[in-house]
């Protein structure tokens, strides 16, 4: 596993050995769009990136949906600690 990675995941996890909770996946999932949303600001035709990036964006949206209806406090947590607007 790549260092970046890793880190990230130590910094949102919720336990030691946490790799799958939503926390950690919307915070690899936004790491990837945003590298993604870089990418394409220079490679402007690149369209099977930008399906890509639609997809990713949708499910962390659909992880963030899921966090909210669980576990509120969870949700406004992870959306503040990423910067993500809603």
């Amino acid at each position: 596993m790549s260092a970046p990675k890793s880190a990230l995941i130590e910094q949102f996890r919720t336990h030691v050995k946490d790799t799958g909770s939503p926390e950690v996946q919307i915070a690899l999932l936004s790491e990837r769009i945003n590298y993604l949303t870089s990418h394409l600001k220079s490679h402007v035709k690149d369209h099977a990136s930008r399906r890509g990036l639609i997809m990713m964006v949708n499910k962390r949206r659909r992880l963030l949906d899921y966090l909210n209806r669980r576990d509120p406090d969870r949700y406004r947590e992870i959306v503040e600690r990423l910067s993500l607007r809603k």
